[in-house]
């Protein structure tokens, strides 16, 4: 059975029950949170307690930050790990699954001018392997996981594929970082997402979903009984978080989500 999740600020309401509400009535299993820097997240324990208290399921949180850990700049990626540690203790204080974040977002394209990275391939691998071993060892720590999402190529220019991801994750060899896989990424930079999933199977730990365009899943046209079947073949077990745009009516688009998915799932 497919579980679904959907982050909050696409959900209606002003507190976490509230949006938990609707969640269950749309056919949702869980909310994912998302979390800013300057320690926002930590700022929310209070709220995302209460929130526990009163049932809300939370399994997951994404990053909502200007930088990250592969940032150029080695004060703003000392920075972003920091941030990073902390939105894994406070996923786990609150009994979640994990956190999850790119190696970097929009800091450079190898389709834009200059073109060239003003970081070596050499220096940007040590970068990003120092950076998952120290938020893998944390999150070992912690007991939880720390999911890397490649991003397309517009958006970043390290980790892009799925492949990559594995790779890096074999360098540092901790159970505790694995693929954060979203399909919209996938459908720019794999070219069978279906068989990147197989291939990838035992280093995928969460899945966030929106359609080809960005809205949500059933508004473009990725293949989504492939991508879902390749899911079902490796046996996860995950969420499949929504992480999208919305087109159409925003209550009535949040609504078709899990049935959609459901659907196209069977």
């Amino acid at each position: 059975m497919l579980k679904t999740a959907c982050q909050e600020q696409l959900l209606p309401g002003d507190t976490l029950q509230e949006k938990w509400e609707f969640a269950q009535n749309a056919g949702f299993d869980a909310i994912e949170l998302r979390a800013k820097g300057d320690h926002h997240f930590r700022g929310r324990l209070p709220e995302l307690r209460a929130a526990l208290k009163d049932g809300v399921v939370m399994p997951t949180v994404c990053v909502d930050m200007l930088h990250f850990f592969g940032a150029f700049d080695a004060d703003l990626r000392r920075d972003a790990v920091e941030q990073m540690k902390s939105q894994l203790s406070v996923i786990a204080e609150i009994g979640g699954r994990g956190a999850q974040t790119p190696a970097s977002y929009g800091m450079f394209s190898r389709r834009l001018p200059p073109f060239e990275p003003p970081r070596g391939e050499e220096e940007e691998r040590a970068v990003l392997l120092e950076g998952l071993t120290e938020l893998g060892e944390h999150a070992r720590k912690e007991g939880v996981h720390l999911y890397l999402e490649p991003l397309n190529r517009y958006e970043d220019h390290m980790v892009n594929r799925l492949e990559q991801a594995v790779d890096l994750i074999r360098a540092v060899g901790l159970d505790s970082v694995r693929i954060g896989i979203d399909s919209y990424h996938m459908n720019i930079e794999e070219a069978d997402p279906a068989a990147a999933i197989l291939e990838a199977a035992p280093y995928i730990g969460h899945a966030q979903v929106s359609d080809s365009n960005r809205f949500q899943p059933g508004a473009g046209h990725l293949d989504w009984p492939a991508w879902l079947a390749a899911l079902h073949t490796i046996g996860y077990d995950g969420y499949l978080a929504a992480e999208c745009r919305l087109t159409g009516d925003p209550v009535g688009a949040v609504r078709s989500i899990p049935g959609f998915l459901r659907r196209s799932g069977a």
